[in-house]
């Protein structure tokens, strides 16, 4: 899993050789209070609600190519993403990861276990605010297939062979929560008739550094739990694409081939009463039915 997750003391390396651009996902606050050298917080990579519409997703699209040109990322840098660690942040730094590869940008990397694990590592932080280059960020239509819809997830209810998956926590998704922000700040609450569950945490595990992403192995093998294997393709969901995002991250670099994101997620599905929803305990008959 060397391709998008890069260390602490692999990125202090990485940065003396590479152009990039290091994006801080945490809230203000955080940020004032120390980051990486040179980087620029972005928090509306979390903070940001998405729809479903036509007009909603061209504007989740032009945002945040706009903030990522504002950000200094042009294509030639490597765009370094980070949190404060792996499972503190809902998967803000992947919710970056995801952003970024959907709007076709070439050279991602996430810090593997966030600020944390390059604070620990003794390396250097400061409380200096860059001003970066504004640059033109250019947007590739096909990369924005991994972005799916409210339609597109209606569709493939019911549907044998693709893997609706939900990665919300436990409360929310045997319904007794709508939400990470409340148990009732969205009008509704269950899930995706017919989804399979994954806990998001369960990609992780921990180590005495803190939380850290499972093997290649690990992951395939918790995917196996609920049927997923390398070729099915998985449409995810959360609440709104953050903790589906941390998912995201984990099954593509374990080598699954079609994943998907309905990136309105919880938050956009349980607010149309006419989409159809699962309520209470799911059924023993019904997990097992969708994992055979």
């Amino acid at each position: 899993m060397t391709d998008v997750l890069i260390s602490a003391g692999e990125l202090a390396e990485f940065l003396k050789k590479e152009p990039c651009v290091v994006i801080d996902t945490r809230n203000p606050d955080a940020y004032g209070a120390g980051h990486l050298p040179n980087a620029v917080n972005v928090h509306e990579i979390f903070t940001y609600l998405a729809t479903s519409t036509p007009e909603g997703m061209a504007e989740l699209k032009t945002k945040f190519a706009d903030a990522f040109g504002a950000a200094g990322l042009s294509g030639k840098e490597t765009a370094v993403i980070y949190e404060q660690s792996m499972n503190s942040g809902f998967g803000q730094s992947c919710r970056g990861y995801y952003l970024l590869t959907m709007l076709g940008y070439p050279k991602i990397k996430v810090l593997h276990g966030g600020y944390d694990a390059w604070a620990a590592a003794g390396l250097p932080v400061t409380k200096d605010v860059p001003s970066p280059v504004k640059a033109s960020f250019s947007i590739v239509p096909e990369a924005g297939d991994i972005l799916i819809d409210a339609r597109t997830m209606l569709a493939a209810v019911g549907k044998p062979g693709i893997a609706l998956l939900d990665v919300r926590d436990i409360d929310e998704w045997i319904g007794e929560s709508s939400s990470p922000y409340g148990k009732d700040f969205c009008p509704r609450k269950g899930r995706i008739p017919g989804a399979v569950w994954l806990e998001w945490y369960r990609m992780m595990k921990p180590t005495a550094e803190g939380p850290r992403f499972k093997s290649k192995n690990e992951i395939l093998a918790e995917c196996a739990t609920v049927g997923i294997t390398p070729n099915t393709p998985v449409y995810l969901y959360c609440f709104k694409g953050a903790r589906a995002s941390n998912t995201f991250l984990a099954l593509k670099n374990a080598g699954v081939k079609d994943v998907r994101m309905y990136f309105g997620s919880w938050n956009e599905w349980s607010r149309d009463p006419s989409l159809p929803i699962e309520e209470g305990l799911p059924t023993d008959a019904r997990i097992t039915g969708r994992a055979a």
